[in-house]
Order: C-alpha cells, then structure tokens, then sequence
C-alpha cells in the first residue's frame, strides 16, 4: 500500500511562505469583522455593509472576493431582479470563527488594561 506524502512544513516568519501572505490578510480587521458576522447566517452585501461600520464599498468587495478565493466564504447569486447575492461561510471558514472568537474576548476582557497601558506609555513619552 502507498502512504501519502508527508504534507509540507511551512515557516511563516520565512519571508517566502505562502501561509505569510494569507496570515497577513486575515490579521486584517476588515476580514475578521466580515467573517465574525458571517458566522450564524447569510448575509447580503448591502447588509454586510450596513453592520460592519465604517467599510466602504471598494473594500467590501475586495475583501469579499479575496475571502471567497481563499475558501473561507461561498458566494451564492439567486436569479432575482435585481440579482439577490448572499456569502455564508464554508466549513473552512467556521474552523477559523473559533480562532476570531477568542481573539475578540480576549481584546474585550483585556483593552482597559490596555488603554492604561498606552495612557502610561503616552505620559511618560510625551
């Protein structure tokens, strides 16, 4: 019987790994945002942009198709007039919720510890 390869060893602090560049666009705030309100339902482009404050449209759509390339959204396009769009997260998508989900109770448990800190910095650099 065959065995499979071994998978390949990645490093993302080499400046060539391809895990660096997608770490990179998920360490974004716009990616986490999108995917944090993805992660019960579908939602429409018009109202991804309405909850998620502050996102133009351009940036919506760029990192909606960039979350869709990388798997981790589905688009669905249903045949309406005007045309119905929706994005739901994949099951790739779900797995990385988890990891959203801690990082956003630990920046809430933890940013008045924070803001002290940067207030402490701040005096004592000023």
């Amino acid at each position: 019987m065959k065995q499979n390869a071994s998978p390949v060893a990645y490093n993302i602090y080499s400046k060539d790994c391809p895990a660096r560049a997608f770490f990179d666009r998920l360490a974004d705030h716009w990616t986490l945002l999108i995917i944090g309100l993805l992660k019960k339902e579908a939602f429409r482009f018009n109202q991804i942009k309405r909850e998620v404050e502050g996102i133009s449209q351009k940036v919506l759509s760029q990192k909606l198709k960039q979350l869709e390339r990388d798997g981790l959204i589905t688009r669905t396009a249903f045949p309406t007039v005007p045309v119905t769009v929706e994005y739901r997260l994949t099951d790739l998508g779900h797995s990385f919720m988890q990891t959203i989900e801690h990082l956003g109770c630990w920046a809430e448990q933890n940013i008045e510890q924070v803001k002290q800190a940067q207030k402490n910095y701040d005096s004592i650099n000023a």
